[in-house]
C-alpha cells in the first residue's frame, strides 16, 4: 500500500550551492540502515518506475544544511538499533531486507501529485531497492521541513501509517498537528511536525479510524524490521551509577534516554566546598533547543541517594541547577519528563551533562522574613544577584514540603502582602527565576500563623559567616544548626536580644539555622566561608 505525505505549503527559501555530501553515520555498529541520499540517483526497476527510469537530480543543499538535516533525523531514530547514514557504501553493505534509501531531490515532476514526500509502507523489508522520496523544492528547501519529511517517509517504510486526529464525532484530521507553542510545542513525526519544536514517535489514533491505535515505537522496533533498541548506556540507580571524575573545571559527559522508565545516574566526588552549576541539554541543532526530542528533568542526590534538589522548568526542555556542596559523594539523575504537550514515555533522546564550579551562586544572600498584622501576612525578602531576573514567584505550602505558586511579582519586587481566608497554608518561600538559563533559586522557608503574634522572630546580622552566627531574637526560642543534607550539627536556646552561636566546628559551605518558637518554625540559609 502506498502512503503519501502531503505538503500544504511552500516557504520559497533557496538552498545553497551543490556541495560534496559529508559522510555521516549515527550508529555505525548497527546493521539496519536508513540512507539519506542527497546527491542524485538514477532509479530503475522499482515500483516507482511505471513510466520508465527516473533521473533524480541532486538536492543542491549546502554541507551545513545537510549536517543539520542529518542531525535532526539521527535524533529521531537515536533510540533504535539503526544507523542513519549519508554514505552509499554503508547502505550497500547493509542487509537487503534491513535498509531503505531516502532520496532527497528537487525532481518532483515525474510524480503526478504535488506532495512533499512519498513512500511505500513496509518497503524497508522489501529487499528490492524501492526508495522513499522527499521532494525538497516542494518543501520550500527548508531544512527543518525536509528533515521532518525524511523521518516521516522513513517511518512509512518501517511500517507506520499516519498519526491522525479525531474530534468527538470521529471526524478525521489526516495529519495530527500536535499542540502547544514555543520550545515545548509538540507534534507526532507521523503527523505534521513542520510547525512544532518537539517531534516524537507517538502512541495515538492512526489513519484507519478513531478506534485504531498505533504504537510507533513498537512498530519500528518490532517484526518484521527486527532491529530493536540500542542497549541502555547508563545505570538507572545510584548503586549502578556511572562514575565521572570531578576536576578543577568540573566534568562533561553524555547519555541516551531510550525509554519512558530510563534514568541515567552519574556519581561524582568533590574534596572541597564547591558552588556547583549543573546543566543538562538535549541534542539540538540551534537556539531554543531546536530539533530536540527530549524534555529533561534533572535531580541532585547526596551520598545516601536522598534528593537535594530537582529542576524541570515548564517552558524549556533543558534543565540546570545550582547548589553549594560540602566535600563528599553526590549523584546526578537525568531522565525524560512530560510537559503540557508531550507524555513522558515519548520524551526520549540524547543529551549532554556538564558540571562547573562557580566562585559564587548567581543568586545569593537570599533571605525571607514575614509577619502577620491583623490577619494580613506581610512578606519581605532580600537577595543579591549576578544575573538578570526574569520572574519572582511567591509560594506557599500546607506542610512546608509541597509548595504551590501563590502569586508572581515583577523583577525587583521585594515585598508581598495578602490576607488568607484560612490558616491552612502557613509556610512561605520565594522563588527567583533568572533570565540566563531559566534557573530557579529558593529562599529560606518561613511559617506565619495569625495566632503566633510573631513569636520567635530572629534576624541574623550576616548570611556569610565564618566562626560564629550573630542572631537577634525578639523572644526566647530554640534553634538547630544543620548541614545541607539535613544532618544535625548542634542545638541550643536563644535568649531575647543578641546571641552568638559558635560554628567553629562546622564545615565550610551551606548551613541551615532552624528557629523554633511556640508556633513558628523558620529556616535560614547561611554560607560558612
Amino acid at each position: 500500500m502506498k502512503t503519501i505525505f502531503t505538503v500544504l505549503f511552500a516557504l520559497g527559501i533557496t538552498t545553497g550551492v551543490k556541495a560534496q555530501v559529508p559522510l555521516l553515520n549515527s550508529y555505525p555498529s548497527a546493521k539496519a540502515t536508513i540512507f539519506l541520499d542527497f546527491d542524485g540517483q538514477y532509479v530503475t526497476g522499482t515500483s516507482w518506475n511505471y513510466s520508465g527510469p527516473i533521473a533524480a537530480q541532486p538536492s543542491g543543499f549546502s554541507i551545513t544544511a545537510i549536517n543539520e538535516m542529518f542531525n535532526r533525523v539521527a535524533e529521531d531514530y537515536r533510540i533504535f538499533n539503526v544507523n542513519i547514514t549519508t554514505d552509499s557504501t554503508v547502505f550497500e553493505a547493509a542487509p537487503l531486507k534491513q535498509r531503505v534509501r531516502v532520496i532527497v531531490t528537487s525532481s518532483y515532476e515525474w510524480y503526478p501529485v504535488r506532495v512533499g514526500g512519498i513512500s511505500w509502507v513496509g518497503s524497508f523489508t522489501f529487499g528490492d531497492g524501492t526508495p522513499a522520496w522527499v521532494f525538497s523544492s516542494l518543501l520550500g528547501n527548508n531544512t527543518k521541513n525536509v528533515a521532518e519529511a525524511i523521518s516521516h517517509e522513513a517511518g512509512h517504510s518501517l511500517g507506520l501509517q499516519h498519526q491522525s486526529a479525531y474530534d468527538a464525532s470521529c471526524v478525521k484530521t489526516e495529519y495530527n498537528p500536535g499542540t502547544g507553542t514555543g520550545e515545548t510545542s509538540w507534534a507526532p513525526i507521523m503527523g505534521v511536525g513542520y510547525y512544532k519544536n518537539l517531534t516524537t514517535w507517538h502512541y495515538g489514533t492512526n489513519t484507519y479510524g478513531c478506534n485504531y491505535m498505533q504504537d510507533d515505537l513498537a512498530v519500528i522496533s518490532g517484526s518484521p524490521n527486527n532491529f530493536g533498541y540500542r542497549p541502555d548506556d547508563i545505570g538507572d540507580t545510584h548503586k549502578a551509577a556511572t562514575s565521572i571524575g570531578f576536576t578543577s573545571t568540573g566534568f562533561a559527559t553524555s547519555g541516551l534516554i531510550n525509554s519512558g522508565t530510563d534514568k541515567d545516574v552519574f556519581k561524582f566526588t568533590i574534596t572541597t566546598p564547591t558552588f556547583l552549576h549543573l546543566n543538562a541539554v538535549p541534542e539540538n541543532v540551534g537556539i531554543d533547543n531546536s530539533g530536540a526530542n527530549l524534555d529533561i528533568k534533572l535531580s541532585l542526590l547526596d551520598n545516601k541517594a536522598d534528593t537535594i534538589g530537582q529542576y524541570n522548568p515548564a517552558d524549556v526542555v533543558n534543565a540546570s541547577l545550582d547548589s553549594n556542596l560540602n566535600p563528599g559523594t553526590y549523584y546526578v539523575v537525568v531522565e525524560g519528563t512530560a510537559n503540557d504537550n508531550v507524555v513522558k514515555n515519548e520524551s526520549l533522546g540524547y543529551y549532554t551533562l556538564s558540571a562547573s564550579p562557580l566562585t559564587t551562586l548567581p543568586i545569593h544572600r537570599f533571605a525571607l522574613s514575614g509577619k502577620s498584622l491583623e490577619g494580613t501576612h506581610n512578606l519581605n525578602w532580600v537577595y543579591e544577584t549576578d544575573e538578570a531576573i526574569k520572574t519572582i514567584e511567591v509560594q506557599n505550602s500546607r506542610d512546608g514540603i509541597h509548595f504551590e505558586a501563590l502569586a508572581q511579582v515583577s523583577p525587583g519586587t521585594k515585598t508581598f502582602s495578602w490576607k488568607p481566608l484560612t490558616d491552612n497554608a502557613p509556610f512561605y518561600r520565594i522563588r527567583v527565576i533568572t533570565k540566563g538559563d531559566d534557573r530557579s533559586y529558593y529562599s529560606n522557608t518561613i511559617t506565619i500563623r495569625d495566632k503566633d503574634n510573631n513569636k520567635a522572630s530572629v534576624r541574623v546580622m550576616n548570611t556569610m559567616v565564618t566562626s560564629s552566627i550573630i542572631a537577634n531574637a525578639d523572644t526566647d526560642c530554640n534553634y538547630q544548626l544543620l548541614d545541607n543534607t539535613g544532618r544535625l550539627l548542634q542545638r541550643g536556646k536563644l535568649a531575647t536580644g543578641i546571641n552568638n552561636i559558635d560554628i567553629t566546628n562546622a564545615q565550610k559551605g551551606l548551613i541551615l539555622l532552624r528557629i523554633q518558637g511556640e508556633w513558628e518554625v523558620t529556616t535560614l540559609k547561611l554560607i560558612k566561608q
